[in-house]
């Protein structure tokens, strides 16, 4: 799933160097929130106009955790 999640930020952005993802361990109602951060200059290609790259980037994420039968949740900063 992490690596799902680097390899479509790597995709948008344009410093790939900079394109970090960190795991918080799941809660008690077994939720696990990835940390999407990215450089300065390449927020806005990740979260888009209106905030629609974040949004689809968000429903691949949690399609491909439903197939694995998980929760997450993605936070961009």
């Amino acid at each position: 799933m992490e690596n799902l999640l680097i390899e479509i930020a790597k995709g948008l952005v344009e410093n790939k160097d900079e394109v970090k993802v960190s795991v918080d361990e799941p809660n008690e109602e077994g939720l696990i929130v990835y940390h999407l951060d990215v450089a300065a200059e390449d927020k806005g290609r990740v979260i888009g106009k209106q905030g629609r790259i974040a949004k689809a980037i968000r429903v691949v994420m949690r399609a491909a955790a439903n197939r694995l039968g998980n929760k997450i949740m993605v936070e961009i900063s």
